[in-house]
């Protein structure tokens, strides 16, 4: 299950939360394609202020504020290729639940 406050708010009590971020211009430079490929043409720097917009709104917002579980792991996709998140998590899922049948 995905989502911003999955980990925080939804399922604090999860055995395996996951945290992904990726800096704000590899972010908005993947919503631009995404944007692109729907046949929208946006500036990346529109994206950008959208995002880091969204950002401050839902950190600061009082109820249910965008945080990072303490107990998160974190994992900094910037530079990492689809294929390569699927493997981090994988790797993190199996650790998990392997350390449950012990």
């Amino acid at each position: 299950m995905d989502g911003r406050d999955i980990g925080t708010v939804v399922f604090p009590d999860a055995e395996l939360k996951i945290y992904m971020s990726a800096n704000l211009e590899v972010r908005a430079a993947r919503r631009q394609t995404e944007l692109a490929a729907a046949g929208d043409e946006v500036s990346l720097s529109d994206i950008m202020d959208n995002l880091a917009s969204r950002d401050a709104i839902d950190s600061s917002r009082e109820e249910s504020p965008l945080y990072q579980a303490e107990d998160a792991y974190v994992i900094d996709t910037s530079s990492l290729r689809f294929e390569e998140q699927v493997d981090q998590i994988l790797t993190l899922a199996r650790r998990a639940m392997n350390q449950q049948t012990k």
